[in-house]
């Protein structure tokens, strides 16, 4: 038989050192072998340091970095200055160019939330994915996933790198279990280093500090642990003083295993200060399986500029950090020349006898001065006004930095002289984002990696049915849909000719659209459909025409409007149809068929005709017509427009006989 994939229930809460629930004391009984010892735990150890060492220009660039973005990186200049050098320096300006580079880059994020939709690559699997696409939205709304995607934000743009974790948590839901998607530090993550992509690691570290009391209280093996760590992890310049002695260190150590038959098996292991707490190679459940069934490190990394040879990439405080320090520099230098000019000095001769006290106090209404007073003797201390170029190269640097971070006035809201209209506006603000578009596309790209890994986890562990409330886009109105692994796990396609069974696993595609919010963007999606209006490609009698050009275009939402156009067309033909088997149920030609060729008109008779004769055909006639008109109101209207009135051209031929 072929090997086949056991899902379990998961035994471990999350990677923040909450206690396991080990399922019949599989960890305890002294009959199950244990392959992770504390010599292996030691040996993870050495390799933590060593990764550790090798992110430490990383790990200090992050802690700079942080300062920049506070607006204290004068704090990080003096450090390098000499006491003497630090009283001489006057005026130090902070300006917050590069903060609202990266605030305008922020808001731009989340104008365009993600949103994801499951496409299923079999028509078998049509349904299942439907669901997923209902269903992933409020795994993420449970999650808080958009305030973790803010704060994830901010530290790409920041520092370069932000860096999901998607977990699986047994506590939640009263103990069913479901997806923990969270935020994790660059400080708090270790890596193989020289490597590209952080799956190819041999290793991957997670640490993260606890109350040593608490691990005493959840785990026996710690009642004589001391609060030395294993690991000192990279700190934060914090504003607050935080304590950490009375704290410990635990290490989430994930490590991929290679089989003989050729998978790959991610086991995972959770120690303090060399105490295993748990290890999935120690689980008989897991040790032959692995502890995430889809064999990938539970976390992605999102990158803004990438960096050959690491997983990370720098932000925005790297490229604008030197144009910022100028700019302050500059500005302070203007400053303190202003200062100078503002502040009158004097020079004053020893001999002028002044008294210093009372010249310096305005307040006092004279100045004794002892002699005669003469300008020779006190002079003003004239300063030059600084030349207009220092403040055009102080204005230039300002430019450099938003050309550099593609942070001109029209994205954040500017517009040029003469630009009022909402609509150009917003066109130019399109035009000048093309690298927050870029930045938006990586950041769906690792969210997409995101969502298949939750959908892998539902594969693994959504054993037990659970039901999903599901908001639709009518407001107030909503919908429940139950979702289990049955669909999602592998499906059995048949046997072999030696007998072994086979199977298909269910593969899902991603796209994600964005949840716009942006005013200026719903006002250009208004302007289109009343420019598609204006246009007439809603109009039913001109559908196929509006199908072509609709098919030729590319915005949002244009699947639903062709899906519009074309049941309009379905009803308008639907309608013609009824009206041709109507007119032909009424003995007229059906409604757009060629009419017939009228005949000459005979030559009129000259007798008379009958007394009453004209009366009685006329209303035949009549009624013959109206009879074979459409029962609609306007058809009946036009009908009795069209029908030639035979009373009036008779009672002339009449008087015309007599």
């Amino acid at each position: 038989m072929a090997d086949k994939i056991f899902y379990g229930r998961e035994d471990e809460q999350s990677i923040m050192g909450e206690q396991p629930e080990l399922e019949g004391g599989a960890m305890d009984n002294p009959m199950v072998q244990k392959v992770i010892t504390e010599d292996d735990i030691a040996e993870a150890t050495q390799i933590l340091q060593r990764y550790k060492s090798g992110k430490a220009n990383l790990e200090n660039r992050v802690v700079e970095d942080e300062k920049w973005y506070k607006l204290q990186h004068w704090d990080l200049i003096n450090a390098t200055k000499t006491e003497e050098q630090k009283e001489r320096a006057n005026v130090q300006s902070t300006s917050a160019w590069m903060f609202n580079t990266i605030a305008n880059k922020h808001a731009d994020a989340m104008d365009n939330y993600p949103e994801p939709v499951v496409l299923p690559r079999e028509a078998s699997d049509e349904e299942s994915a439907k669901t997923l696409s209902q269903v992933l939205p409020v795994v993420m709304e449970y999650n808080d996933f958009q305030e973790t995607y803010d704060l994830n934000t901010w530290e790409k743009l920041k520092h370069g790198t932000a860096v999901y974790g998607i977990f699986w948590d047994s506590q939640k839901m009263n103990g069913l279990g479901d997806i923990n998607i969270t935020e994790l530090d660059m400080l708090n993550i270790f890596w193989e280093p020289g490597i590209n992509d952080i799956q190819k690691s041999r290793n991957l570290f997670i640490v993260d500090i606890m109350d040593t009391d608490i691990l005493k209280s959840q785990y026996p093996e710690c009642k004589d642990m001391t609060s030395n760590g294993v690991i000192n992890v990279t700190k934060y310049l914090y504003d607050e003083n935080i304590d950490t002695n009375d704290k410990s260190m635990v290490v989430d150590w994930y490590y991929k295993r290679r089989t003989q038959d050729g998978r790959t098996l991610l086991h995972y292991c959770k120690y303090v200060n060399n105490i295993i707490l748990y290890a999935s190679e120690n689980d008989p459940k897991y040790r032959d399986v692995g502890y995430y069934a889809h064999g990938e490190y539970p976390v992605v990394f999102d990158r803004l500029f990438p960096e050959k040879g690491m997983p990370t990439g720098f932000g925005f405080i790297s490229i604008t950090r030197n144009p910022q320090l100028y700019i302050d520099k500059l500005s302070s230098n203007i400053l303190e020349s202003s200062i100078m000019a503002t502040k009158k000095r004097y020079f004053a001769s020893t001999a002028a006898n002044i008294n210093i006290q009372q010249f310096l106090d305005w307040t006092d209404p004279i100045v004794e001065v002892e002699g005669p007073i003469d300008p020779s003797r006190l002079q003003e201390i004239v300063v030059q006004p600084l030349p207009a170029i220092y403040e055009n190269i102080l204005q230039q640097k300002i430019e450099e930095m938003k050309e550099t971070a593609s942070n001109r006035d029209v994205t954040s809201g500017g517009s040029a002289s003469g630009i009022t209209a909402a609509s150009a506006i917003a066109a130019l603000q399109e035009a000048g984002n093309k690298q927050s578009r870029d930045i938006i596309s990586a950041s769906y790209r690792n969210f997409t990696k995101t969502c298949k890994l939750c959908i892998e986890l539902m594969r693994q562990f959504y054993d037990e049915p659970r039901t999903f409330r599901i908001t639709n886009q009518v407001p107030g109105m909503y919908s429940f849909v139950q979702m289990s692994n049955a669909s999602l796990a592998p499906q059995p396609t048949g046997f072999l000719p030696n007998g072994e069974e086979t199977y298909r696993v269910p593969i899902f595609d991603l796209k994600i659209k964005a949840q716009k919010k942006n005013p200026f963007s719903r006002m250009e999606e208004n302007e289109r459909a009343k420019e598609l209006y204006a246009m007439g490609f809603f109009s039913p009698e001109r559908a196929q025409e509006s199908l072509i050009a609709l098919e030729m275009m590319d915005f949002e939402g244009k699947d639903k409007i062709i899906e519009q156009v074309q049941q309009g067309q379905t009803l308008l033909n639907l309608l013609n149809q009824a009206m041709a088997t109507m007119s032909m149920m009424a003995g007229q030609p059906p409604m757009g068929a060629p009419e017939p060729e009228a005949e000459e008109p005979q030559p009129q008779q000259a007798s008379a005709p009958p007394s009453g004769g004209t009366g009685v055909t006329n209303k035949a006639t009549a009624g013959v017509m109206e009879s074979r008109a459409p029962k609609l109101p306007y058809a009946q209207r036009l009908a009795k427009r069209s029908t030639p009135d035979m009373n009036t051209g008779n009672s002339a031929n009449t008087g015309a006989r007599g």
